[in-house]
């Protein structure tokens, strides 16, 4: 079964503050996350897919889904990444402990939300909504 939604807590890596010089949020090799994510063909190096997000705004984004495989083909990398989020994660002003939602409906039509740390924080204040707080990793949203 593919995933419908996935998230994650941003680290300081994934949002530039530790100043690494890599590429995208890491996806896990994981089947369950894997599954929201266009296939891409293993036997090419470096294999990437461009996805359109949409997200409360009505604005479009498009992040890139690249399976680094260059081990494969004598190099070091063997890891997915999701780029081309930089602009994104910056004119939304995501810092560390903010989180990413990313969604897939029933078309097959992806979107994107956030949430910073703060506004998660008063909504589990609130009696009336219940919030699963998740770790700096990847999750599967059981919906």
């Amino acid at each position: 079964m593919r995933a419908k939604s996935i998230q994650k807590v941003l680290s300081a890596n994934d949002v530039g503050k530790t100043g690494g010089h890599q590429a995208g949020i890491l996806i896990p090799k994981k089947d369950s996350l894997l599954s929201f994510f266009p296939a891409v063909d293993s036997s090419i190096r470096n294999p990437r897919v461009h996805i359109e997000f949409r997200d409360d705004r009505n604005t479009v984004w498009t992040f890139a889904f690249i399976y680094y495989n260059n081990r494969l083909f004598g190099g070091t990398r063997n890891e997915y990444r999701l780029t081309r989020m930089t602009r994104f994660l910056r004119e939304n002003k995501l810092v560390e402990g903010d989180r990413i939602e990313l969604h897939r409906d029933a078309d097959g039509e992806y979107s994107v939300s956030c949430c910073t740390k703060e506004a998660a924080a008063s909504m589990s204040d609130n009696t009336d909504h219940q919030v699963l707080t998740l770790g700096p990793k990847w999750r599967v949203i059981k919906i």
